[in-house]
């Protein structure tokens, strides 16, 4: 038997609470080495945390794509690793291999047909990246600026984005200015994200909304109004930045970071002032998931790789190292601790 570390949830936040380390435990356990057909013992490199695994932390998620977490169960998210043997004819020993249901195990035993192979050159050797900017987070900003955006090369467009130095709004924003928007404007948390949005990855200014009224920022970094809104906020952040769009303007409904430790249903209700906006300048704001373009996937994630290996997309990361910091990791993730993509690097 192999004896391997896992992350259970050990109970669920309260009413509209926040999460806490405690929520989770680890536990040794063992796995059986010996395989039936069809199935793959992996050892785990990386971990994934992300926004929307607090809605897995409830008794309901709110969405029917989405299952909760069971209590006293392992958790599970994305995850990369490595094949140390195999009983799936179409992976082999030494395979890199990643899933969006990966348990949070130091080695896991799983069904070959629900691991997908990926290349490590595609990342030059950066196999994090596919659980961050050429996974899931990535494609989620691709095809939502190209399916929702509506961005028009040499249309003087100007794009915000809110959680603009996370995992999936970092690449929002930078994708934005590729496909031909004269501005990109960030809101993040800190006077050092703002640094990194602006120096490293180009966007053309950046508003602090802990130091900063946003309306006000705004209204300097966005002269010519807000044409494409990345929204992976919500709350009063997108009141303010939806309160100076254009007519015709267009917000991609990402994520609502801000009320996902409240009771209410996803979308959120917008306020009736806000709702009024959006109505009065014929505003779209369409509900968006990745997961409607699956067959999509492997060519955005064939641009992506394209594009961070020649340097037009730059990638940042928050690397925690140890299984045993799953849960500390998570917490800090949900408050905005994180510079880019925040991962556990679980084994060399």
């Amino acid at each position: 038997m192999l004896r391997v570390r896992r992350v259970l949830l050990n109970d669920r936040p309260g009413a509209n609470g926040e999460p806490v380390p405690s929520n989770f435990r680890v536990e040794e356990t063992t796995v059986q080495p010996d395989l039936n057909k069809g199935q793959v013992l992996v050892r785990t490199l990386f971990l994934s945390v992300d926004p929307y695994m607090r809605c897995r932390m409830n008794d309901i998620t709110g969405v029917e794509y989405m299952a909760p977490w069971r209590l006293s169960e392992a958790v599970d998210g994305g995850g990369v690793g490595v094949v140390e043997s195999s009983c799936y004819d179409a992976l082999s020993v030494g395979d890199t291999v990643m899933s969006m249901n990966w348990h949070w195990q130091t080695h896991v035993v799983m069904d070959g047909k629900c691991l997908q192979k990926v290349d490590p050159q595609l990342v030059d050797g950066h196999v994090s990246y596919f659980l961050g900017a050429v996974g899931m987070p990535g494609l989620t900003a691709l095809f939502g600026v190209r399916k929702k955006g509506n961005v028009t090369q040499g249309a003087n467009q100007t794009m915000v984005v809110s959680g603009a130095a996370g995992a999936c709004g970092s690449i929002a924003g930078q994708i934005g200015r590729l496909d031909g928007c004269t501005r990109v404007v960030g809101i993040c948390g800190s006077a050092e994200k703002c640094r990194v949005l602006v120096e490293e990855l180009g966007f053309s200014a950046a508003v602090n909304y802990r130091q900063e009224g946003v309306a006000t920022a705004l209204k300097e970094g966005c002269p010519n109004g807000v044409d494409v809104y990345f929204d992976n906020v919500g709350g009063p952040i997108s009141d303010a930045v939806i309160a100076q769009m254009n007519n015709g303007s267009h917000v991609i409904l990402c994520g609502q970071i801000s009320q996902y430790n409240k009771d209410v249903p996803y979308p959120p209700p917008l306020s009736d002032r806000t709702l009024e906006a959006v109505l009065s300048k014929n505003i779209t704001r369409e509900r968006f998931i990745v997961l409607n373009y699956m067959e999509e996937h492997e060519a955005g994630i064939l641009q992506l790789s394209q594009w961070v290996r020649d340097g037009q997309i730059k990638v940042l990361e928050t690397v925690v190292n140890g299984i045993e910091n799953m849960g500390v990791a998570f917490c800090s993730m949900m408050k905005g601790g994180n510079i880019g993509k925040q991962v556990i690097k679980i084994s060399d």
